[in-house]
């Protein structure tokens, strides 16, 4: 009884040291003396409950976990659910977090709030709206604040992600909190300006609330403000101003944020501006999103644009085997997406196995016809690429939700033109025209209000008219004109064109159809043609008349009509003309085309320097024989032909031969610079 007695005596003054401790926040010290408690009464149902408390308040949340695991006999689900819930949700154990909540017998307040949360990591949007929207309604305290704010990014969540118009709320924004998640939701609906000024409200906000704490430092206030900083980045990105977005964004990963998620995000988007270019900046960059609890700071569409962006660096890299394992990690994650397979026949293109990539994608095309249509266009591009134009024009054709809309229809004409395959391509005009005409019935048939003729409709009509026209399908081409006259009598243009194609086929039918064209009275247009030519850029402008004074008037009066005559100029003669001397008959003639002309005096020789190897000579053998000199001199050239004289010939014409005594004087010359020149010894 006296050892009980003690016991208990401890055990009370151990429990006044937990509550002590409690109140001042000091959970280590709290520790300590619960489990002095416990070694008292290891099955004490309190003392197990705080201690499991102190560990979560310490972040030892798997400890914690532990204790509740190995004693679940005394710590029911009823009595610790949510402690055991929230240790599983800081392990990122979401799913086990969710069967906890669910399993439990009664769900108190805490219990909803965290119930919300696991909602939102699970990006089960639509549940965790309706939670927080129960929880704001049935709960009055200090908390409500942060409530609105968890709804608020619920809904920016579903506008970005889901693509769903968010609902008024009619939230206060009074908070810079609120401000930013309602900007995320503006950027989900592409109203990137109206986003870009909540952001900077958000902005102001944050630094009247955190410049009233005078502990709070400059420094402390850009940290906070980096996620705010990194979305208008993201908006300037989007609007295309790479630059500006690029200089923020590396302003924000100088800060050195702890948060891995935005840093992550911010380097991605600075990858994405890289593309193929500066791409060892982007390998540094990637490194960021593979830092360590990444994954559970993202969304699901986040980190699978990381991956997709991880996949197409390799690519760019020269990385062909890291590529298509990320991509085919990806393709085995996503089945039915369209980029891990694009990406694949990419690779397969950069390695010129361009009928490999086309199988693959023939080959997902067949498995997901759902995302038939932009995997058959790519297809067609490659095909393209190919010089496969024809073929490439078949798999166009095969998309069948494509193949009657307006800028299909343009590609394929062109295409067979191209081609010069002008049967095909009126069969894709008369397949379109078909088509809108079936769709018309279609409506008409259900009591739809539907026109006529669709305005789409009436332009294929025109456009293949036209066509035919221009390659002299002209028969065919009337059949289309008088269609497009019956739905609008009135159109003189259609009309023109109906008279013009049948004045070839049938003219009496044109001037049958002339009768229609309106007179030319009612054509007749009100223009001011003084305005016109004074107008601006008119290339005829009129003179306006000079006012006649005096002797003018009296001379125009006389004279009439009379145009004045302009005195011809005497033209100039050259300074050295000489009356006495006969002028050059071949005076006009250009110097190289004149009979007399002989070639250049100087610099004969300069052509044949260098040529041949080294130590040669440009003079054969035989012409330094003076055996075989020539017994008879050479003609004269024939008058025109120039100075060409054969290479084989060794006599010297008279114009080219030095005058007796040059050599000498030559050297008296030389001698008589040596002598007025100054040594230099």
């Amino acid at each position: 009884k006296m050892a009980a007695a003690a016991g208990a005596a401890a055990a009370a003054g151990l429990w006044s040291e937990v509550n002590r401790c409690g109140q001042n926040g000091d959970f280590a010290r709290a520790l300590k003396s619960v489990n002095k408690i416990l070694q008292i009464n290891k099955d004490d149902v309190t003392a197990l409950q705080c201690k499991v408390v102190c560990l979560i308040q310490n972040g030892n949340f798997k400890e914690a976990l532990g204790v509740i695991n190995t004693h679940t006999k005394v710590l029911t689900s009823d009595v610790i659910a949510f402690e055991k819930a929230y240790c599983e949700y800081r392990l990122n154990r979401i799913e086990s977090a969710l069967k906890t909540i669910q399993s439990a017998s009664q769900q108190t307040d805490k219990l909803k709030e965290l119930y919300g949360q696991v909602l939102y990591r699970l990006e089960r949007y639509d549940d965790c709206l309706a939670a927080y929207r129960d929880l704001i309604r049935n709960s009055q305290d200090e908390y409500e604040e942060e409530r609105k704010t968890n709804l608020s990014a619920v809904v920016a969540a579903q506008s970005t992600w889901e693509k769903v118009v968010p609902e008024d709320l009619g939230l206060r924004e009074a908070t810079y909190e609120l401000c930013y998640n309602s900007a995320c939701a503006l950027i989900g609906q592409g109203k990137l300006n109206e986003a870009m000024k909540k952001l900077q409200k958000a902005e102001e906000l944050c630094r009247q609330s955190l410049s009233e704490d005078s502990d709070v430092t400059e420094e402390d206030i850009e940290a906070e403000l980096a996620i705010i900083h990194g979305q208008m980045a993201y908006i300037m990105q989007l609007q295309g101003r790479t630059e500006d977005a690029l200089q923020l964004y590396n302003q924000i990963i100088k800060l050195k944020p702890t948060d891995v998620g935005l840093l992550a995000v911010i380097a991605n988007n600075i990858i994405t501006i890289n593309k193929d270019q500066n791409v060892f900046d982007s390998k540094k960059k990637v490194k960021l999103t593979n830092a360590e609890g990444v994954e559970h700071k993202l969304s699901k569409k986040q980190l699978q644009a990381i991956e997709f962006n991880k996949a197409l660096l390799a690519m760019y890299t020269n990385q062909a085997d890291q590529c298509r394992k990320l991509s085919a990690s990806l393709q085995s994650q996503s089945p039915e997406h369209l980029l891990p397979v694009l990406i694949q026949a990419a690779q397969l293109c950069r390695e010129k196995q361009h009928a490999k990539a086309v199988g693959l994608l023939q080959d997902f095309a067949d498995q997901h016809p759902a995302n038939a249509a932009e995997i058959k266009l790519t297809m067609a591009q490659l095909k393209i690429a190919q010089g496969s134009v024809t073929k490439a024009c078949m798999i166009l054709r095969s998309i069948e939700e494509l193949q009657h809309k307006p800028g299909m229809v343009s590609a394929l004409v062109t295409m067979y033109s191209h081609e010069e395959d002008i049967d095909s391509a009126i069969e894709v005009f008369t397949q379109a025209i078909q088509w809108y005409q079936q769709y018309q019935a279609r409506t008409n048939h259900g009591c739809c209000v539907f026109q006529p003729k669709s305005p789409v409709h009436l332009s294929l009509i025109r456009e293949a008219a036209n066509f035919k026209l221009k390659h002299g399908r002209k028969k065919e081409a009337i059949s289309d004109l008088e269609e497009l006259w019956k739905q609008n009598p009135k159109d003189v243009h259609t009309l023109a064109q109906l008279i013009s194609a049948y004045s070839l086929v049938d003219p009496e039918k044109a001037k049958v159809l002339s009768k229609h064209l309106p007179s030319s009275d009612t054509m007749s247009l009100k223009v001011d043609v003084d305005a016109l030519e004074n107008s601006h850029g008119a290339t005829y402008v009129r003179k306006k008349a000079g006012k006649l004074t005096g002797d003018n008037q009296q001379k125009e009066q006389g004279q009439g009509e009379v145009k004045k005559k302009k005195k011809k100029k005497k033209g100039k003669l050259p300074k050295n003309y000489d009356p006495k001397v006969t002028p050059d008959p071949e005076r006009w003639l250009p110097m190289r085309e004149r009979s007399y002309y002989r070639g250049r005096k100087k610099g004969k020789k300069k052509d044949q320097v260098g040529k041949g190897t080294q130590g040669s000579t440009t003079t054969g053998s035989s012409e330094l024989d003076a055996s075989r000199t020539a017994s008879s001199p050479p003609t004269s050239p024939r008058p025109g032909s120039g100075a060409a004289v054969s290479a084989t010939s060794n006599v010297i014409p008279p114009r080219h031969q030095k005058p007796a005594g040059a050599p000498a004087t030559k050297k008296k010359q030389q001698q008589k610079k040596k002598k007025g020149a100054k040594g230099g010894w």
